[in-house]
């Protein structure tokens, strides 16, 4: 075999790398003296490392923290082996602005700071040492509504493939038939010849199974011409496949090789899920044939205290404190987001609506700020690359069932936003035709202003309603008025308030320092949307803001928003047991808020309980203050959900989804006890 006839290996570059702030041109070439500059590993984050500043300008929308401008340089070996491979050199994420180097050699430049991108560098590396320098420039502000971070913030790594080989993101793993018995797998590859001769290859395909068992082999013959590429199919049988779904994330591995003249040139294995999809817009989102309400969160792309530089074991305890809420669902807010947090996804059971774009063409503003540089600035541009390397990278993760082009983005009331939705909508049906395409729409009914465009609707796959309880007679009809009117529309609740709050701090009305200060109200509007979306199964299900609390967004001297469930720590407030009362069936009982009010004495303290027991009794200093009881659902309704089951509707107080009492402070000990079934 050549010297290129090998199959692929992944060298992790995350480590030694050497960074300096400022702007250092000269940094480019391989000679330059960087010994002063500080060592350090990637993914990493500068801007969570400077001061909090309320001078920091834009502060408000970045979390009062410094951007700025940043450059990184690292060598790597290469041998005269590897020089006749096919290499590139791949970041999962670079904030903002980029351009890599390699020898003194300009790559190219890539403004997004959320996808992923490669270069090939056969044209400029060389035998021996090799010397990498990458220019970050965040330093143009505001360029978000939110915290962003700075630097190379996800990993790199370099790949080495042989001269027939695997097309970055082109192999794709889809699962058309599947019932219980039998699933139909078909495994495209595209596949690329360096060569500048025609050349015959095999593509082999070994699935194996979740426990690691070999299915099956398949293989299939191809031709591709001199300098260009093929693609071949490969059509696959499962017999009784373990299916994926939140409460069973099972997933396949499917390797894939390719083969030339005797030789494996490359291989990639695939981890991939079988499952089903249906989207109807009578019966909701089905799974597998089953019905699934989508119990969901919003999150932004940051780990609190670790900025954007979010360790995967951070991102692994965030997602399992979710899943012990009884969370299935996440919107990836409002960008591409790290592979390995995906990974997570499929891993854990979570499915994700993926979303792309904050913005389009038109400009968007956040307290008080236009987001002078924000996306619109390069949407003409760049757009449909972006999405395409989003779609292509992500389109084999079981977890994604749904792509969204758009949040709350300002086209949607133009004449001509529909055009854009178009287009984008197209570019993942092309891509990925498995897959539904929504945006989250804030404007659907904006009363007195101008409103989306039915245009637009129209183009949806499936109707992204942001608030939809804000919009006069919504408030209390919801998604009805819209359903009646266009009862083929596929709907779904893809951002709505949640309960906020600051973990542990209450009021009663008269302390201006706890913003939140009616914590005896909060959960009711999130509480009846709730509700609502339970009882109508046309309405897919519900993407509160936010799981987490966020940077940015928020005025001095706050440095995030209250509207997270979970603190920045991954610390759970009361909202967390509200959603896990709702969402969950191992018993759940809450009570807030705190027992210390010290010159209180007799005034009257609302006393809160979240909870899914049947009936819960409270008592102060052992003495009972009764016995509260909630009814939901009301006779003759039917949920997807919990609840039903067990609901006695005996000696019923409220039809709330939290039980209270009002109770004169007196120093003590309240006590509070749960009952289900009778126990």
């Amino acid at each position: 075999a050549s010297l290129a006839a090998q199959p692929r290996t992944v060298r992790d570059l995350d480590a030694g790398w050497k960074f300096s702030l400022g702007d250092h041109p000269a940094a480019v070439a391989p000679d330059f003296d960087d010994r002063a500059w500080r060592t350090l590993d990637v993914p990493h984050d500068w801007s969570i490392e400077g001061e909090i500043s309320e001078k920091v300008p834009f502060g408000a929308n970045i979390g009062y923290l410094p951007a700025g401008v940043g450059w990184y340089r690292r060598s790597f070996e290469l041998t005269k082996a590897d020089l006749a491979r096919t290499i590139w050199v791949e970041f999962d994420g670079v904030y903002m602005n980029s351009e890599v180097w390699l020898n003194g050699h300009s790559l190219g430049r890539y403004p997004s700071g959320y996808n992923s991108f490669f270069h090939e560098l056969e044209r400029h590396a060389r035998e021996g040492t090799n010397w990498l320098a990458v220019r970050v420039d965040n330093s143009q502000q505001p360029n978000s509504r939110w915290y962003a971070g700075s630097g190379i913030y996800r990993h790199v790594r370099l790949v080495l493939a042989g001269d027939l080989w695997l097309e970055q993101y082109g192999t794709v793993i889809t699962t058309p038939q599947v019932t219980e018995d039998t699933a139909g797998i078909v495994v495209r590859a595209k596949v690329a010849n360096r060569q500048a001769r025609p050349r015959s290859g095999e593509l082999r395909c070994v699935i194996l199974d979740p426990a690691h068992t070999e299915v099956g082999r398949w293989e299939t013959s191809f031709r591709v011409d001199a300098a260009g590429s093929a693609e071949p199919r490969l059509a696959l049988t499962v017999p009784r496949p373990a299916r994926w779904s939140p409460d069973t994330p099972e997933l396949y591995t499917v390797k894939v090789q390719v083969w030339a003249e005797g030789a494996a040139t490359d291989e990639r294995s695939i981890v991939f899920g079988i499952r089903r999809l249906e989207f109807d817009p009578q019966r909701g989102f089905l799974l597998n044939g089953t019905m699934v309400k989508m119990k969901g969160v919003n999150l932004h792309h940051d780990g609190g205290c670790v900025g954007a530089a979010v360790p995967e074991a951070v991102w692994e305890r965030r997602l399992r404190i979710l899943k012990a809420m009884g969370c299935n669902a996440i919107r990836t807010a409002h960008n591409p987001v790290a592979p390995e947090f995906l990974e997570l996804c499929d891993r854990l059971g979570f499915l994700v609506l993926a979303e792309s774009f904050d913005e389009w063409q038109e400009p968007r503003s956040a307290l008080g700020n236009k987001i002078t540089y924000g996306y619109h600035s390069r949407f003409d541009e760049w757009a449909e690359r972006d999405l395409v390397r989003m779609v292509r990278r992500d389109r084999n993760h079981p977890s994604i069932v749904m792509w969204s082009v758009g949040n709350e983005v300002g086209d949607q009331v133009t004449p001509r936003g529909h055009e854009t939705l178009i287009r984008l909508r197209d570019i993942c049906h092309r891509e990925d035709p498995t897959r539904p395409v929504t945006v989250g729409c804030n404007r659907i009914a904006n009363l007195g202003q101008p409103s989306t465009t039915p245009e637009f609707l129209a183009a949806l796959d499936i109707v992204g309603y942001n608030y939809v309880d804000k919009w006069g007679p919504r408030r209390e009809l919801y998604f009805t008025i819209d359903k009646l009117a266009h009862p083929e529309r596929k709907m779904i609740g893809t951002e709505n308030s949640s309960v906020y709050g600051f973990r542990g701090e209450y009021s009663l009305g008269d302390d201006p320092k706890v913003p939140a200060a009616d914590y005896n109200t909060l959960m009711i509007d999130p509480g009846e949307l709730w509700k609502y979306t339970l009882r109508h199964d046309f309405v897919m299900g519900d993407f509160m803001w936010t799981g987490y609390d966020y940077l940015g967004e928020a005025r001095w001297p706050y440095l995030y928003p209250p509207c997270g469930v979970i603190d920045r720590c991954g610390f759970p407030k009361d909202a967390f047991y509200f959603y896990q009362a709702l969402w969950t069936e191992a018993p759940v009982l809450h009570a807030f808020p705190h027992w210390n009010w010290p010159g209180r004495e007799g005034q009257i303290i609302p006393v809160l309980c979240y909870t899914n027991c049947d009936a819960v009794e409270l008592f102060v200093n052992g003495r009972s203050w009764g016995e509260k009881r909630r009814s939901f659902p009301r006779k003759g309704q039917t949920i997807v959900g919990h609840w039903s089951k067990r609901d006695q509707r005996t000696r019923v107080t409220t039809a709330d989804l939290h039980l209270s009492w009002d109770v004169p402070y007196v120093p003590g000990t309240l006590t509070f006890v749960g009952r289900r079934g009778g126990r």
